[in-house]
């Protein structure tokens, strides 16, 4: 079974219990907090995911906060993470198809419940395309 690293801040906590319990005999998931609704600061969660998926502990991951905006840009300032903020399944899969991003963003008050399942479904199921498309994500891969 896959392990995807999931993160969230307290804008996002319901939303990844709710993941967590959909997805839960299709992935086994690293959770990285935060444990409660209780105010945390959104970039100690999208950091410590990103460094889960830079040093392998998990191949992707989620990251979950009200917008999915703040978390995102968090988590991108891995070098190794290309993290995507997804509100439909068309950005789910052209970032999978194009920018091979090994992390999705999700954003607790702008997408409803089923969209969600369905960005989730359409990223983990979409295989990066390779060919031109991997000459540009090493170029955003290298530190500037």
């Amino acid at each position: 079974m896959e392990i995807i690293a999931i993160a969230c801040d307290h804008g996002g906590y319901d939303l990844k219990e709710v993941i967590k319990d959909h997805y839960a005999n299709q992935f086994e998931f690293l959770d990285l907090g935060t444990s409660s609704a209780d105010s945390v600061d959104y970039p100690e969660y999208g950091q410590k995911l990103a460094k889960a998926v830079t040093e392998g502990k998990a191949e992707r991951g989620i990251i979950i906060c009200g917008t999915g905006i703040g978390i995102s840009i968090s988590a991108n300032r891995f070098p190794q993470i290309r993290a995507a903020n997804c509100t439909n399944t068309t950005m789910a899969r052209l970032t999978r198809q194009h920018n091979d991003a090994n992390v999705l963003a999700l954003g607790a008050r702008i997408v409803g419940i089923e969209v969600v399942f369905d960005i989730i479904d359409t990223f983990m199921n979409t295989e990066f395309e390779g060919g031109r498309h991997s000459r540009r994500i090493e170029k955003m891969s290298v530190p500037a």
